[in-house]
């Protein structure tokens, strides 16, 4: 595959956005506390960006905050709780320019969130579906927006179980509860690619890739973590720093390079290729397919608007 962007796995997100004015543009970062989301939103407000916050540790987001320069604002958000995200999008007005749906947990012992879905599936896509359809207006009204959607290669774990998405018959396994929720996250870019094109919402998924040490992790020893997590490479992962981690992210979030591209799938500042089976690499067929997006797009709306009721 020809390389159309001069990026790769080492790059940084100062490397991505090298020249990138973003005056006058607003950027919503969730997560931004720590790890990936605080190096995201430090690069946006470097390069102009007015930067929200958007943190369920508050104090931890103003410490954040008070070493970015410019424009920035803390707000609280917590994805496990669906008052807690409708209160966020009642709040918020005037375009919205960037959202980075960066937040989320990784392999967690069996739990509910506030609403009774299971906590990864419930945190990591269906809090951000909530967070992102209720900004989908603020979005449109900028015009050229970009929604940019963690998701992680764990996506080739499993595929999303449309029938007990929450786990509601047993047979929790913490790895493959993340795998799912991480297709969920693809499946809801494509989907929301298509719905949103005519707004001109440009809406990608990526993979950050292996990041050595941020609070994603806090939930697994390391004698208990998967072989893809390989810090020598032999699985197709090698280990980035946060810095790296976080290219991708502004790359789709913040570059001209990538203006038009929607419903894709990224990974090392890349346009993925198919996954192959051995190699810990690429996107999954599964969630790409555009039936399976528009059937977890219609389950999602139907499980939130049943937590509203």
């Amino acid at each position: 595959m020809s390389t159309p962007f001069p990026f790769g796995a080492t790059s940084t997100g100062e490397d991505v956005t090298a020249g990138v004015d973003l005056t006058g543009r607003t950027a919503v970062v969730t997560g931004a506390s720590s790890g990936l989301g605080a190096e995201t939103a430090r690069v946006l407000a470097r390069r102009g960006a007015r930067v929200v916050l958007a943190v369920r540790d508050v104090a931890a987001g103003q410490r954040v905050a008070a070493q970015l320069p410019g424009e920035v604002a803390v707000e609280p958000l917590d994805l496990a709780d669906l008052a807690s995200i409708d209160a966020f999008t009642g709040r918020w007005s005037g375009p919205l320019h960037v959202l980075v749906d960066n937040a989320g947990v990784m392999a967690t012992p069996f739990g509910r969130t506030a609403q009774g879905w299971e906590t990864q599936f419930g945190t990591n896509h269906l809090g951000h579906f909530a967070l992102t359809c209720g900004l989908r207006n603020s979005l449109a009204a900028a015009g050229d927006a970009r929604v940019v959607v963690l998701s992680s290669v764990g996506h080739i774990n499993g595929d999303v179980d449309l029938d007990d998405p929450n786990f509601e018959r047993g047979g929790y396994e913490p790895w493959l509860a993340y795998g799912r929720s991480k297709t969920a996250n693809i499946l809801f870019a494509v989907e929301a690619a298509r719905r949103w094109a005519g707004d001109g919402i440009a809406v990608n998924a990526l993979n950050p890739g292996r990041i050595a040490s941020t609070n994603l992790s806090r939930h697994v020893p390391a004698s208990a973590a998967p072989a893809s997590f390989d810090p020598n490479g032999r699985t197709g992962i090698s280990v980035k720093d946060i810095p790296q981690g976080a290219a991708t992210s502004l790359l789709l979030a913040a570059s001209p390079l990538v203006a038009g591209i929607t419903g894709r799938y990224f990974e090392d500042c890349q346009i993925a290729e198919p996954h192959v089976d051995g190699v810990r690499r690429g996107v999954a067929a599964y969630a790409i397919d555009p039936d399976r997006a528009r059937a977890l797009w219609a389950l999602s709306e139907e499980l939130v608007a049943e937590a509203r009721t």
